[in-house]
């Protein structure tokens, strides 16, 4: 009766008995009141279990190497909203979800540095209203980051982008360079996001500036040497430390291990240069659908294929 009353039936019944009306009203709100109670406290109690069961997790798991620096492709969003029958373009909210819960995963573990490709410039190629929805998708998630209470600040996150903004929206690329700005004193991670990026275009450009970088060199020193000699050249050459210094990645951990969902074996021109000696993980997940049960399964196989992997870098 006190539920029928609260919905506005039995109207007459209210009219005529106002106290007894007033009496059972107070009765339904106190009882919302504390079925509303109980629930955020099992809700808190689960969510303070979940976090409690994790950190011993994360113990168990830091008795093996860790790694510094995890790339992922985050792939399978579009495949995620037709295999469940969603509007399209939700499968990309959905990956964001799954994305949060992964950077939260790898800083609690230990991780320092994570890349994901976020949008490649081949990605500029699809219909416009879908390229149009990420980038609105894009320009509202980095705004959320800016949050006092958002995960890169409760991590201490450095973000940072990789890839030729000038290519991205006006607004996107504004809101980017704000988010780097304001976490440019975070020092305990880094969170890069690749936009408008393919390895080609990052190889590129450091080829190019390491080109203008030696020709500056060689113009302002003297070609003849004091015996008489011309220069030989040889330091003239470009060498791969001049290409690495001007990767995007510069000053980066070497990749540990790259990550991709939805079981292609592909790398999808990302970071090609940093992966040569890096673990490729192949998860067949979708991205929506990595959870902690994939990022943990992939850092066990690191840890397996780590001593080999460490032998191989030094033998280079």
């Amino acid at each position: 009766m006190c539920t029928l009353r609260f919905l506005g039936i039995d109207k007459e019944s209210i009219e005529t008995s106002k106290a007894a009306s007033s009496l059972g009203f107070r009765d339904c709100t106190l009882g919302l009141e504390m079925a509303s109670l109980a629930g955020g406290l099992l809700s808190r109690l689960y969510g303070v279990s979940c976090d409690f069961l994790r950190k011993c997790l994360w113990r168990v798991v830091t008795f093996g190497p860790i790694p510094k620096h995890v790339a992922v492709i985050m792939d399978g969003n579009r495949r995620f909203a037709r295999n469940h029958h969603l509007k399209e373009g939700a499968g990309h909210r959905y990956g964001f979800v799954s994305l949060m819960s992964t950077l939260r995963y790898c800083y609690e573990m230990g991780v320092e540095y994570v890349t994901i490709y976020a949008f490649s410039i081949d990605n500029f190629k699809r219909r416009p209203d879908e390229v149009q929805y990420v980038m609105d998708l894009m320009h509202e998630k980095l705004s959320s980051l800016l949050k006092e209470e958002s995960l890169v600040n409760q991590y201490g996150v450095r973000v940072t982008f990789i890839g030729n903004l000038k290519l991205m929206p006006a607004y996107v690329r504004e809101t980017a360079e704000r988010a780097m700005e304001a976490t440019a004193k975070n020092d305990k991670a880094v969170l890069s996001i690749c936009v408008a990026y393919t390895s080609t275009d990052e190889i590129t450009r450091a080829v190019r500036e390491s080109c203008n970088e030696r020709r500056k060199s060689v113009s302002g020193s003297k070609l003849i040497m004091k015996n008489g000699d011309k220069s030989n050249g040889a330091n003239d050459l470009i060498t791969v430390s001049d290409l690495e210094r001007h990767m995007y990645t510069a000053g980066y951990p070497e990749l540990d291990i790259l990550i991709r969902t939805s079981g292609e074996t592909r790398l999808s021109n990302y970071l090609l240069w940093q992966s040569s000696g890096s673990f490729l993980h192949i998860s067949d997940a979708l991205w929506p659908e990595f959870a902690l049960r994939h990022v943990l399964w992939a850092v066990l196989e690191y840890q397996r294929a780590q001593p080999y992997l460490e032998k191989k870098r030094k033998m280079v």
